[in-house]
C-alpha cells in the first residue's frame, strides 16, 4: 500500500485556506485553476482538480422557468428604460466592499 502524505494548511477568518505546495503538484494545479471537494457521511473529504464546471442546477431550472414565462406571457415584456438603470445605480452605486473583513456572525 502506497504511504499517504500529510499536508496541513490553516483557514483565516474568512474560511480561506493555501493549498499546500505537495497537494498542488499532486493535483498539478496552477493560479486560477478550481477544486472539487467529495465528501462522505463519515467526514472523509477528497480533493481533486475540478476540470469541468458543472452546470448549477438551479440556474438551470430558474432559465427554463424565465422562457417558458415568456414564452406564455410575451406582452409582459418592457424595454428597459434609462430610469430604471439609475433606480438601480442608486441602490448598489456607492456599496464598499472589504474583502478582508472578518464575517459577521450572521454570515458564517
Amino acid at each position: 500500500m502506497t504511504a499517504l502524505a500529510l499536508e496541513q494548511s490553516k483557514l483565516t477568518d474568512r474560511y480561506q485556506t493555501t493549498v499546500p505546495t505537495g497537494v498542488r503538484r499532486q493535483l498539478n494545479l496552477q493560479k486560477g485553476d478550481r477544486i472539487a471537494y467529495k465528501t462522505e457521511a463519515s467526514g472523509r473529504v477528497y480533493i481533486e482538480a475540478a476540470h469541468e464546471v458543472e452546470d448549477d442546477p438551479a440556474l438551470g431550472s430558474f432559465l427554463d422557468f424565465l422562457q417558458a414565462d415568456i414564452a406564455a406571457h410575451p406582452e409582459r415584456l418592457q424595454a428597459f428604460d434609462g430610469a430604471l438603470l439609475e433606480r438601480m445605480r442608486a441602490l448598489v452605486g456607492d456599496v464598499e466592499v472589504d474583502l478582508d473583513a472578518p464575517l459577521s456572525p450572521d454570515d458564517e
